[in-house]
């Protein structure tokens, strides 16, 4: 691939683009640095070498095994290249490229190279800009889990993520499968324990899930959306979280979803909260005074 058909255009970037760039180059052989115009200049002078070479010594199985090398190659390196160019914009002013490890730069694209799926690269462009902006926050593990996820499952995973809560942690609220909220926004039995199967959520059918430790005020967010959950004791509360937890790997990869709002999703929530006697407030609007407060 010649450097005029790059996907990367390393004119006006900002400086963490450019770091990160370079950070890439280091990592996995120079890819986009400016000098790739004399690696590909002898890339190029050699190609021809080996035609040359091949008229005369070459067999005609060896000839298509070498067209077929150069051509994966080809396509590896626009996966990359592809990748790294949708991660850019994502890079926040704060982003500190240079502080991620090398061996994770150079595992990532190991494990990228041969995703040409438009959406999957997306959710790589992610990872690999939010690992940019936050160094550490992806483990070596979640991008080798990556590298089997399939489309269809991570679309069924990032419909359960809008249905993510943030107390404290991210926390899909998976209560009544049976509830119409869940039906019609495609959330099931099946879906849930084939998430469960192949690692991203642990799903309890029957018992569900609790957290304990909570204050008497604490706040939940949904969507952008806070709310002031207040408990009846002043301390060690506990809540209802539904049937479903995210594994480490879960969590990882729910921070880079970004699905859609559900509507009257909060309502639902609040609701089922309220039926254990929580009090709940939306922050932005007054709080009503409770008996307690008078």
């Amino acid at each position: 691939m010649s450097e005029g058909n790059s996907l990367i255009n390393l004119g006006d970037l900002s400086k963490p683009a450019n770091t990160l760039i370079e950070k890439i180059s280091e990592a996995i052989g120079g890819i986009f640095k400016p000098w790739q115009t004399r690696r590909v200049a002898k890339a190029d002078a050699d190609a021809e070498q080996i035609k040359a070479i091949s008229k005369i010594e070459m067999t005609e199985l060896e000839q298509r095994a070498l067209q077929r090398f150069m051509y994966e190659e080809e396509k590896k390196q626009s996966n990359i290249e592809s990748i790294t160019c949708q991660s850019l914009p994502q890079l926040n002013e704060g982003a500190k490229p240079e502080k991620i490890e090398d061996d994770w730069i150079t595992n990532f694209f190991d494990k990228c190279r041969l995703v040409s799926d438009e959406e999957m690269q997306g959710i790589w462009a992610r990872i690999l800009a939010s690992e940019a902006n936050t160094p550490g926050r992806f483990s070596k593990r979640t991008v080798n889990f990556m590298e089997s996820l399939g489309k269809h499952d991570a679309q069924l995973f990032t419909k359960l993520c809008a249905f993510n809560w943030i107390l404290g942690e991210i926390q899909p609220l998976i209560y009544d499968l049976n509830a119409d909220i869940y039906i019609k926004n495609g959330i099931n039995f099946s879906i849930l324990k084939h998430l469960d199967a192949i690692g991203l959520i642990s799903f309890e059918s029957l018992a569900g899930y609790k957290r304990h430790g909570f204050a008497q005020k604490t706040v939940a967010v949904y969507k952008n959306a806070p709310f002031v959950l207040k408990f009846p004791k002043e301390s060690d509360n506990e809540i209802n979280i539904g049937k479903v937890l995210l594994t480490s790997i879960g969590k990882e990869l729910a921070s880079i979803c970004a699905p859609e709002t559900i509507a009257g999703f909060d309502q639902y929530v609040i609701e089922e909260w309220k039926k254990k006697g929580i009090d709940v407030n939306n922050i932005t609007s007054p709080a009503k005074p409770s008996p307690n407060d008078e």
